[in-house]
C-alpha cells in the first residue's frame, strides 16, 4: 500500500511515528473523449483568452478573486513560507471524544494508519486506550499543505485518520430552500410506517451493496471491445505531413509571388506638355 504521508501523532507526552495509506478509492469509470473525425483524444490547454495564446507554468501566478476581477496575486515565496511554518507539525490529539456525538456530515476522507520505525508499542498502546474506553480522539494534522481537523480512531484493528469538516464549512440548515415545517402527522400513516421500517430493518452489511451501474457499464465495456465496428484507434499526434510535391509547388508559387511584389516597377515616361509639343512641331517645319 503506498504511504502518501509519513508523521507522528502526539497525545501527551507520547509520540508514535505512523505512515498514512488512503483507505479509499475511486471506482468511477474514467470515459476520455474523442474527436469524431480521427478518434484523437482532445486535449484541454491552458490559455489566456485577453492574449489569445497558450501560457506556460512559468507564466502562471496564483492569485485570490476578492470581488469580480479584482484579484489578490499571491507570491510562490510567500505560499512556501507559510507552508513551512506548519511542515513540522505532528497529528496532535487535543481532545477525546465519543463517536456519536459527531454528525456524520463532518466526515470528509478516511486514511489507514500504519506504525513506522520503532512505533508498534504506542501504536498498540493508543489503540487499545481508543478501544477500551470507547472513544476517539479529535487532532489537527496538515495534509498537502492544509491544516486538517480529523478523527483518530480504531477500525478493524489499525488506526485510522478521518479527516472532518470544520463547522464554517458545513453550510446552515436554514438556508436548505422548501423544507415543511413540523405538522402534525397522521397516527396511521405514521403507525404504517413505522412497522415499513421494521420489516426492512437489518444488520449492516457492505458486501450486499454493489454498484450496479458501474458494473453493467464494465459489462458493455467489455462485449464492444470485441467488436471492431464500436473500437478506435488514435491517430497519431501532430499534424499530417503534406504531400512533397504540394509542398514544393506551394513553396515556388509563394516565391514568385513574393519577387512580383518585390520587383521594381520601369520608370514611366514622362507626359509631354503642350507647350512642348508646340516646340517640336515649329522645329520640324
Amino acid at each position: 500500500m503506498h504511504t502518501m504521508w509519513k508523521g507522528t501523532i502526539s497525545f501527551g507526552l507520547v509520540n508514535i511515528p505512523v505512515k498514512m495509506h488512503a483507505a479509499t478509492e475511486n471506482k468511477d469509470i474514467k470515459l476520455r473523449q474523442l474527436h469524431k473525425e480521427c478518434q484523437s483524444p482532445i486535449k484541454y490547454e491552458k490559455t489566456c483568452p485577453v492574449c489569445d495564446k497558450e501560457v506556460d507554468n512559468d507564466d502562471i501566478v496564483k492569485a485570490y478573486e476578492y470581488a469580480k476581477n479584482k484579484f489578490v496575486i499571491l507570491e510562490e515565496e510567500e505560499l512556501k513560507a507559510l507552508q513551512k511554518e506548519q511542515e513540522d507539525k505532528a497529528v496532535e490529539i487535543v481532545d477525546f471524544v465519543k463517536l456519536e456525538e459527531i454528525d456524520p456530515i463532518y466526515f470528509e476522507k478516511t486514511y489507514f494508519l500504519s506504525p513506522n520505525e520503532g512505533g508498534s508499542k504506542a501504536y498498540s498502546l493508543l489503540r487499545s486506550a481508543l478501544t477500551d474506553s470507547g472513544k476517539i480522539g479529535i487532532a489537527k494534522m496538515i495534509i498537502r499543505s492544509k491544516e486538517q481537523l480529523a478523527v483518530i480512531r480504531v477500525y478493524q484493528n489499525t488506526l485510522v485518520a478521518e479527516t472532518i469538516h470544520y463547522p464554517d464549512e458545513v453550510r446552515d440548515v436554514q438556508d436548505v430552500p422548501n423544507v415543511p415545517e413540523e405538522g402534525k402527522t397522521d397516527e396511521k400513516e405514521l403507525e404504517t410506517a413505522k412497522m415499513l421500517v421494521e420489516q426492512l430493518t437489518t444488520e449492516f452489511n457492505p458486501e450486499k451493496y454493489t454498484d450496479e451501474y458501474r458494473t453493467a457499464l464494465l459489462e458493455l465495456i467489455e462485449d464492444k471491445k470485441n467488436n471492431k465496428d464500436y473500437t478506435a484507434t488514435a491517430a497519431p499526434e501532430g499534424k499530417p505531413a503534406p504531400d512533397a510535391a504540394t509542398n514544393l509547388m506551394d513553396a515556388l508559387q509563394a516565391s514568385l509571388d513574393r519577387a512580383k511584389q518585390d520587383k521594381p516597377k520601369p520608370p514611366q515616361p514622362k507626359p509631354k506638355t503642350k507647350e512642348k509639343a508646340v516646340k517640336k512641331k515649329k522645329a520640324a517645319t
